[in-house]
């Protein structure tokens, strides 16, 4: 449960970072018009009441990708562009230039259920780029990984930051990468910190040894 909270997406790429339970994925399904706010509003800039248009511009991925056993990867992502309003043609055409911004062109006509864990994730996210938004919101993106998987993907992510907002949620402090930009953490549904990557390394003791900030800062954090 989300109680008096104002969050606003920064530029770059951010980290949204709290234990199991805190509220990210509340937070980021209505930061991606998928859940309403019982009071309060969420919005783009000067977007206005257009739910359609705000979906657009907004693009979200869930935790889990799903396998669609009957549809290649490209067929999978350019479905994802039509439910976001694009048409059939644009779509399949987009869909692979979506794949191509996640590395796995060579995938393209692979059966979604084939696809490795690694890859099936990148598929998902190829699935939220392909209609252009402007904010990225991903949800867990690395539950899974093995370590190499995920500075893949932390890599890919910081690289999509130069184009649009990207926000990571995480209860894994090893996924704040040394280029985010900014930190949020989100603690039994309040936000506890926001600010730059450097400020919230600056929260560690002084002591502590330079790979063993970021664990130590959000430790004093939940204390």
């Amino acid at each position: 449960m989300l109680d008096d909270l104002t969050f606003t997406v920064p530029s770059g790429l951010s980290i949204l970072l709290g234990p199991n339970g805190a509220g990210k994925s509340t937070l980021l399904k209505m930061a991606a018009g998928l859940l309403k706010p019982n009071s309060g509003t969420v919005r783009l800039g000067k977007q206005g009441s257009d739910e359609a248009a705000y979906r657009q511009r907004v693009a979200w991925m869930p935790q889990n990708t799903t396998p669609m056993p009957r549809l290649t990867a490209r067929e999978y992502v350019a479905y994802a562009g039509w439910l976001k309003g694009m048409s059939t043609d644009d779509a399949y055409e987009e869909a692979l230039t979506a794949l191509r911004r996640v590395d796995l062109t060579d995938k393209a006509d692979s059966k979604t259920h084939r696809l490795s864990g690694g890859q099936l994730r990148r598929v998902g996210l190829a699935a939220a780029l392909v209609h252009a938004s402007q904010v990225l919101l991903l949800d867990e993106p690395t539950a899974g990984m093995d370590p190499q998987q995920r500075r893949i993907f932390r890599d890919l992510a910081c690289e999509l930051s130069e184009d649009m907002q990207v926000v990571i949620s995480t209860h894994d402090v090893a996924d704040l990468a040394e280029e985010a930009d900014h930190v949020s953490v989100l603690v039994q549904g309040a936000l506890v910190h926001s600010g730059t990557t450097n400020e919230f390394l600056a929260l560690s003791p002084p002591d502590v040894v330079e790979g063993r900030r970021a664990e130590a800062a959000y430790s004093a954090l939940m204390t």
